[in-house]
């Protein structure tokens, strides 16, 4: 499947997706196999000879909430989309807690950039995921009102989703692929293109999503972001991973030159 097709993490042959559903819990991937932690081993990714990724071997655990960072064109998104499984390593491999890759996708959902919303309204959206899904019809009721109220959007539950501002459409696109209580939600850059407002709604319901116990793991190249946000921190330049640390750690004991030049402003975005 193309990632157009996954914006916001959609099932195989689908519109929208998002992580397999216990059916008889509204907990977070209650009764699920758990998937983390997420272990790469020796990963490399290239294209015409060049590797875009050569960020050897890390782990991601549960519980806390990871940022990608660096600056632009550092391969932030591509290291999200092979850790998503929506490209595959020219070596190396990402091992997720044992399970078979496909087996541990039906956990993880991911939103882009830019959503892709249905013609539908904001609760038509959220219901068609949760009936793709295959939530049972008397769990889908709650799990639509949970989603919305998560999102911020009762309100909106009857508008065409996309007619709505473009911080409404992406805490709707984070709520529909957390309607089905994914274990990881993958958040590529998701306040790229808002202002100062919608970032900060964004980001609120991002804290939603960790305090319900599902584990983001976001790209971003804005440190002040990566501030409010991370719990972790993966630091990318040019394709290598060149520091993971606490946040606390990483904005006070920067690994090289390079990590110490971005914090500090003289790296280019």
């Amino acid at each position: 499947m193309d990632s157009q097709t996954r914006e916001d993490g959609g099932p195989s042959g689908g519109e929208a997706d998002g992580a397999a559903v216990s059916p008889d819990s509204g907990e977070a991937f209650s009764g699920s196999p758990p998937i983390l932690p997420m272990t790469a081993e020796a990963l490399r990714f290239e294209v015409d000879g060049r590797a875009l990724i050569d960020c050897g071997s890390f782990s991601l655990a549960a519980g806390s909430r990871t940022v990608v960072l660096g600056p632009n064109g550092a391969g932030k998104s591509l290291l999200l989309r092979l850790c998503h499984g929506l490209l595959s390593p020219t070596s190396g491999r990402i091992a997720w807690a044992g399970l078979r890759p496909q087996a541990a996708r039906d956990w993880q959902a991911m939103v882009f950039q830019r959503p892709v919303l249905l013609r539908r309204s904001v609760a038509a959206n959220i219901a068609y995921v949760l009936s793709v899904k295959g939530v049972p019809r008397h769990r889908r009721a709650q799990c639509l009102a949970e989603a919305l109220e998560l999102g911020g959007l009762t309100a909106l539950a009857s508008q065409p989703a996309r007619v709505l501002s473009g911080g409404e459409q992406q805490r709707l696109a984070i709520a529909r692929a957390w309607a089905v209580r994914p274990q990881v939600l993958f958040l590529d850059e998701p306040t790229s293109n808002l202002d100062p407002a919608a970032t900060a709604a964004v980001e609120s319901l991002i804290g939603a999503v960790h305090q319900a116990g599902t584990k983001v793991i976001m790209t971003t190249h804005d440190l002040g972001q990566a501030q409010r946000v991370a719990d972790e921190i993966l630091f990318l330049h040019q394709g290598r991973l060149l520091q993971q640390a606490s946040a606390d750690t990483f904005f006070q004991s920067p690994s090289d030159s390079v990590v110490r030049d971005f914090i500090e402003g003289r790296l280019p975005l």
